[in-house]
């Protein structure tokens, strides 16, 4: 039976990509000068799918909106079913049961998977009625990690202690499903969280019906769970499309190394030196005399300023940057304005692999490099400097000459305690 139908679950709140999912849902987080959504339902498209049921909930009106906009006349059906209380991938899935057919696709809305994957996938899904997709990873007790026996799913250990993992096979969240799975979310009941569960579901299912397992490249499937996984998808995209493409103007005395697509209405000023792969969005401004380095991504109508530098970052649309400032392996939201002079600094003193805030717990990103995340809306005054794994909530304010090293709740007013005092003494 062809699969042309698919099931996106995108009702979560998406706590561990904030500060950027306080103003817009995950799904709408920007990869080059598009949300990560378009890329997931134009892959979709590709392999077949002409019907899409979106299970919605955390800024809902956001995703419906741009969903139709952009992709009603692009599939046959498109549906939106509110999850309403966040119970669980099993309760999401639960609740459209009416909308779907005997068998269909799901994908969490936060995994993106190559075109050739996914063939593959709906391949493997001749096989056997109901297969889990899964990749291998070097961090397999942060995922769901797989119990797998001749190509047949045997069980499903959610984020093991590490060490302790069976494998470093994990749940690829995609799934090819009949609607037998509904039989065995009825029989499940509610995890330690107090959730529904869509893999203690799998995992009955597979107790007593064969689940296939198949395996995907790792480098075709990506993941957006985490802060620095912004970088890495836009990293992705800069390798998979860009190559040397100048439809904006380019004044005399620009150096430009390497792939960079420089789009429609932007401007780079004399002066500036670029190395690829770089992204230029339509509208945008660079320098003159700026320095921007390899995977960074600059949005639509950004303006980067006079000897500015900025490196493996991105930033998203209507930003300023507009002098004197270095911007190194961050994430800078939309509509913020920097002052003059600010710094992101992307190194710790001790070489040690940067830490972030990701639902209240200190993580390490693994990296020995890392910027800051600012959200959206966020203004600095001049001589602002941010310490690595920092981030700043959307609306927030800082005041001039802050270093700042701790991260900065939404709509927060930073100021300092009292205002610097001045000695004057004379001249021998």
């Amino acid at each position: 039976m062809k699969i042309d139908q698919a099931v996106i679950l995108v009702a979560g709140k998406g706590e561990r990509l904030e500060p950027f999912t306080y103003t817009k849902p995950k799904p709408l987080i920007q990869v080059l000068d598009k949300p990560f959504i378009y890329y997931v339902l134009e892959n979709l498209r590709a392999v077949g799918i002409s019907e899409v049921v979106f299970v919605v909930g955390y800024l809902k009106d956001k995703i419906v909106a741009y969903v139709k906009e952009n992709f009603s006349n692009k599939f046959s059906s498109i549906k939106f079913v509110d999850q309403g209380e966040p119970l669980g991938t099993g309760h999401a899935l639960k609740i459209v049961k009416k909308h779907v057919k005997s068998r269909f696709l799901l994908i969490y809305g936060d995994i993106y998977v190559e075109v050739s994957a996914l063939k593959g996938i709906l391949e493997y899904s001749e096989k056997y009625e109901n297969i889990i997709a899964a990749v291998e990873t070097e961090r397999p007790w942060d995922y769901g990690v797989l119990i797998e026996e001749g190509g047949l799913l045997k069980g499903i250990v959610e984020k093991p202690e590490p060490g302790t993992e069976p494998s470093n096979i994990i749940n690829a969240g995609v799934y090819v499903l009949s609607d037998d799975i509904f039989n065995y979310l009825d029989k499940i009941g509610t995890s330690p969280r107090g959730e529904i569960e869509l893999t203690d579901a799998i995992t009955l299912m597979s107790k007593s019906e064969k689940v296939g397992v198949v395996r995907i490249d790792r480098n075709k499937w990506l993941e957006l769970g985490k802060l620095w996984d912004i970088l890495d998808i836009n990293r992705f995209f800069l390798e998979k499309v860009v190559s040397q493409k100048i439809f904006g103007v380019v004044e005399s005395n620009v150096v430009i190394k390497g792939p960079a697509l420089i789009c429609e209405e932007a401007h780079v000023k004399s002066g500036t030196y670029i190395e690829g792969p770089v992204f230029i969005g339509k509208g945008s401004e660079i320098g003159p005399n700026s320095y921007i380095r390899p995977y960074t991504v600059i949005g639509e109508y950004v303006k980067i300023g006079a000897s500015c530098e900025i490196k493996s970052s991105v930033i998203m649309n209507y930003t300023h940057i507009p002098h004197l400032s270095y911007v190194g392996d961050s994430v800078i939201g939309e509509h913020v304005n920097f002052g003059a002079g600010t710094i992101t600094a992307n190194l710790r003193f001790d070489d040690a692999p940067v830490k972030v805030v990701l639902k209240g717990a200190k993580v390490s990103s693994g990296r020995r490099k890392l910027g800051a995340f600012i959200g959206d809306y966020v203004k600095t005054g001049v001589d602002v400097m941010f310490m690595p794994g920092v981030k700043v909530g959307a609306y927030s304010w800082i005041s001039p000459g802050l270093v700042i090293y701790d991260d900065v709740p939404p709509k927060t007013f930073v100021k300092p305690k009292e205002r610097r005092g001045y000695v004057f003494e004379p001249l021998g």
